[in-house]
């Protein structure tokens, strides 16, 4: 099950595809929905506890299990006022947190209960970002975004501990700035992009979505059976 059905999702979904994996995809638009994954998939705000639950018994139905889930949905908040803390609106703070821990709490629990309830284990991939632990201030200081993927961070690993011995595997992928439409306003930004050069000089500016797809198939496949609780940091140099 891949959550979202764009930039990084939408690369994992079509790289995880051509090595034959069977894909699922939970995602808000139906069109992007329908073009990665068209009889296996179900349109949902992963913001309502309903129609999580529901996805994920869509899948089940579809498929018997799930053996994986890379839960990438995600959102910025700028345009609700997210910011700097002394500027950032309640309202910012509050659909910041909604748009991205609310959706990884709810996916979460519902993978670990889908596999708690089998036995089988299975591997979780949450997306965070290098700004839970690296900030910057110049250019992304988005308060509100910062705190929401470092409690991903701590959520994702106080899981791993707890569920390991029932062989459920959770990590996190913490990208640095990756060419999606999220990232559009960076994009249009001749500033930003110069400052991105060198920032993250491995990759010459902003990663490509398929990078960071590359390593979160990595991370869910067996390859990876004995990695639990680590943030892997695909960012092109950006902490250094």
């Amino acid at each position: 099950m891949i959550t979202g059905s764009s930039g990084i999702a939408e690369a994992a979904a079509l790289s995880a595809v051509r090595d034959d994996w069977r894909v699922f995809i939970v995602g808000l638009e139906e069109s992007e929905c329908v073009r990665l994954a068209p009889e296996a998939y179900f349109v949902a705000d992963l913001r309502d506890e309903e129609l999580v639950q529901k996805a994920f018994q869509a899948c089940i139905e579809k498929f018997g299990a799930i053996d994986a889930v890379f839960n990438v949905a995600g959102s910025s908040g700028r345009r609700f006022g997210d910011g700097p803390i002394h500027e950032c609106t309640l309202e910012g703070w509050e659909k910041t947190f909604a748009a991205n821990a609310r959706p990884a709490f709810l996916v979460s629990r519902a993978a670990v209960r889908h596999w708690l309830n089998t036995r089988e284990g299975g591997a979780l991939l949450n997306v965070s970002s290098v700004l839970a632990f690296s900030p910057e201030p110049s250019h992304f200081a988005t308060h509100a975004y910062a705190s929401a993927k470092a409690a991903i961070i701590s959520m994702s690993r106080a899981m791993a501990a707890q569920y390991a011995p029932n062989g459920i595997r959770v990590n996190v992928l913490a990208p640095a700035l990756v060419r999606t439409p999220m990232s559009a306003r960076a994009q249009a930004d001749s500033e930003i992009c110069a400052f991105i050069e060198k920032k993250q000089p491995l990759s010459h500016g902003f990663l490509e979505s398929g990078d960071i797809a590359d390593t979160a198939l990595f991370l869910l496949s067996q390859k990876a059976r004995h990695i639990t609780g680590q943030v892997i940091t695909v960012d092109g140099g950006w902490t250094l």
